[in-house]
């Protein structure tokens, strides 16, 4: 059992648009929604569902637009929300910008796509590609003298029309891993060899920053958090109705195959698009699907692997009296010498008070953010094994302020192609399709930053 009903209302909780699919719940039901959900915010307990009498509410939030579905006992919450959520992408692929005048502007196709969306309760054609080949931008229904069913609604595959054509057979395939790091503050001081010239008139702290952990990160901070979270996505341009299999140094896989002396990682929280035949990867690991035509996501994973840190922050405090501070920034490229990181953003906290900033880098460029505290040291290129350095000076009307106000956390952002963190690799990529012709599958490798964040005290 799904929703009865799918209101979509202002941020006074006013309805705007609704359809009722199954007729179980009374439409006046949503009245009570707005004045539950601000009792719940006034209690401190809000909820992403709320209940009243049988009824339950199962909402969210998107710009200033509430989503709520109606349903009463036993229903599939999360296949609620999971329709609420593809609701809100087909929507925003139709009206770039998803709020409440879209909605207004375009009641007509809206209607149109609720009844499409979902069918007595069930979630049914929820693909804005499929369904913008009969719901168009101007409104334009189907001819109803006529029979004229999409082949897309009747198909089995109905994420993919038939008759697609291309001169070139190709499929682009992206693998992008993003890290995410959490350390709380490590207490170290440089040494002098660290110090660069002025170690003795330092009081400083040492912030290694990036990319999972170091050794030394372990003696006196801790890493709260270190994950990667990958993706592989497709462009695909393929005629006909092909079948693709795609091949990962899978851990699993290769053990189930007596191969694991090889390279392999271990997936965790593999999430698919609906093309992919599930109960073959239950069976086998075998990752086989007939794909959509474009663009899209086919799956996302997660690693708790700690490795190597790609990028080496140190930085260190130099303060004079109540009069000025100096800020020392080293970086590192602690990743292969072939490779290459693009785009490299160091956000480096400074007092709020601060002002007359001046800088020095070794390469690159800084400048003073004042709306966010920060100096952002930017390095277009940064080549594996490289180490560079910026100095920030900056007058500071009073020390002690700092000290109250607390040290935000250093950020890095970067990019490295032709490369993953993790290790993964696509052994393979099969496509079959009836006509036989050949196709070239193409592999892009890309390790990007993630959150990554350092709390300092």
């Amino acid at each position: 059992m799904s929703a009865s009903a799918v209101f979509i209302l202002d941020v006074k909780g006013k309805p705007l648009i609704s359809r009722n699919y199954k007729g179980d719940v009374a439409m006046s039901e949503i009245e009570n929604f707005m004045p539950l959900l601000m009792q719940r915010e006034e209690e401190g307990a809000l909820a992403p569902l709320l209940s009243h009498g049988r009824v339950h509410f199962l909402w969210i939030k998107h710009s200033n637009l509430y989503l709520v579905a109606t349903t009463l006992k036993n229903a599939n919450a999360s296949l609620v929300y999971s329709f609420l959520y593809k609701t809100v992408e087909v929507f925003s692929e139709y009206f770039k910008e998803l709020e409440e005048e879209s909605i207004r502007d375009n009641f007509v196709i809206v209607y149109e796509l609720l009844d499409e969306l979902m069918d007595f309760g069930f979630p049914q054609t929820t693909d804005s590609k499929i369904l913008q080949e009969y719901i168009t931008q101007q409104g334009n229904k189907l001819e109803t003298g006529k029979s004229r069913v999409p082949p897309t609604v009747t198909n089995a595959v109905s994420w993919r029309s038939e008759g697609i054509k291309y001169k070139k057979n190709e499929v682009f395939i992206d693998v992008i891993e993003s890290v995410n790091l959490l350390v709380s503050p490590p207490h170290l001081y440089p040494s002098p060899s660290m110090a660069w010239g002025q170690e003795r008139r330092l009081y400083a702290r040492v912030h290694p920053v990036l990319c999972h952990v170091h050794p030394q990160v372990n003696a006196n901070g801790s890493v709260l958090l270190s994950e990667i979270v990958g993706t592989i996505k497709l462009k695909v341009f393929l005629s006909g109705m092909p079948e693709l299999r795609l091949g990962l140094n899978d851990r699993v896989l290769f053990e189930l195959t007596g191969r694991s002396k090889n390279k392999s990682v271990e997936l965790e929280d593999v999430k698919f698009h609906q093309c992919v035949r599930l109960s073959r990867f239950d069976n086998d690991r075998t990752i086989s699907f007939i794909p959509p035509d474009g663009d899209f996501e086919l799956m996302s994973y997660r690693l708790s692997t700690q490795v190597k840190p790609l990028i080496w922050i140190e930085s260190v405090i130099e303060k004079f009296s109540h009069s000025r501070v100096e800020i020392m920034v080293k970086a590192k490229g602690q990743f292969k010498k072939q490779s290459v990181a693009n785009g490299v953003e160091i956000s480096v906290p400074v007092p709020s008070d601060a002002d007359s900033p001046r800088f020095k880098t070794s390469v690159g460029s800084a400048k003073y953010v004042p709306e966010k505290n920060v100096v952002i040291w930017s390095i277009k290129s940064f080549p594996g094994g490289k180490e560079y350095l910026m100095r920030a000076h900056f007058g500071l009307p009073s020390v002690e302020k700092e000290e109250v106000e607390g040290r935000p956390p250093i950020g890095v952002k970067f990019e490295i192609p032709y490369f993953t963190v993790s290790g993964i690799q696509v052994r393979y990529m099969k496509i079959i399709e009836k006509s036989g012709y050949q196709a070239l599958p193409w592999v892009r490798y890309i390790t990007q930053s993630g959150d990554y964040q350092l709390r300092t005290s």
